[in-house]
């Protein structure tokens, strides 16, 4: 059956399905992109797992459009090539000084990579989420389904992403902010904490007397 057989339904089903599609192959080249710029073990080992995941989200799409009786456009796989070009001259930017590309050190480059990276991952989940909600409206639990389970696999994306970040940032403070620096905004926190808590001490402490004062002067 070709596109302009198909019914107002599935014509709908397939527009959100192949922007999903296209989302995913520009996230394969991104992310093969970050694994080359990544030196930190159990980061770039869940990118690799992400890029296979990727991998195999962009084939059940394909799939899924083709059942439905469409099949990808040019236009879709013409943007997913140019995407890719753009990246591999950033990738061939990297082997070069890195602060050319991706900030002033190595931990900003992660940490500049990981941003962008939850970013994408906030997009497919609202676009997966777009999808399974059309879907479930029209009855197709077929797309219904494995709309839900690709939104999962980047929920649980999202949410290492949301943990690794404060971790680089630290990573950034340690290699570009001076330790003299880092351990005089410590002792600032410690002395506004410590006077936070003598404040409260001496106000319960006024407190309690005056609730003293007035129980003695109830009893006489």
């Amino acid at each position: 059956m070709a596109d302009k057989d198909l019914t107002q339904r599935d014509l709908k089903l397939v527009q959100y399905l192949i922007e999903a599609y296209a989302k995913e192959r520009q996230l394969e080249t991104a992310l093969q992109a970050h694994i080359g710029m990544t030196n930190r073990p159990p980061y770039k080992k869940r990118l690799q797992q992400h890029l296979t995941e990727t991998r195999q989200h962009a084939r059940q799409v394909e799939r899924r459009i083709k059942q439905l009786g469409s099949a990808v456009p040019d236009a879709a796989i013409d943007t997913t090539t140019t995407f890719s070009s753009v990246f591999g001259k950033a990738l061939a930017l990297a082997q070069g000084p890195l602060d050319a590309l991706r900030g002033t050190s190595e931990s900003e480059k992660l940490l500049k990579n990981a941003k962008d990276e939850y970013v994408e991952e906030a997009a497919e989940i609202a676009a997966y989420t777009a999808i399974e909600t059309l879907a479930a409206e029209v009855g197709d639990t077929e797309t219904a389904k494995l709309a839900r389970t690709i939104r999962r696999d980047e929920e649980r994306m999202a949410a290492f992403l949301q943990k690794q970040i404060p971790t680089l940032t630290k990573a950034v403070v340690r290699d570009q902010i001076p330790a003299a620096e880092r351990r005089s905004a410590s002792t600032t926190r410690q002395r506004r904490s410590s006077s936070s808590r003598s404040g409260s001490t001496r106000t319960r402490g006024g407190t309690s007397a005056r609730r003293s004062a007035t129980r003695a002067r109830s009893r006489s």
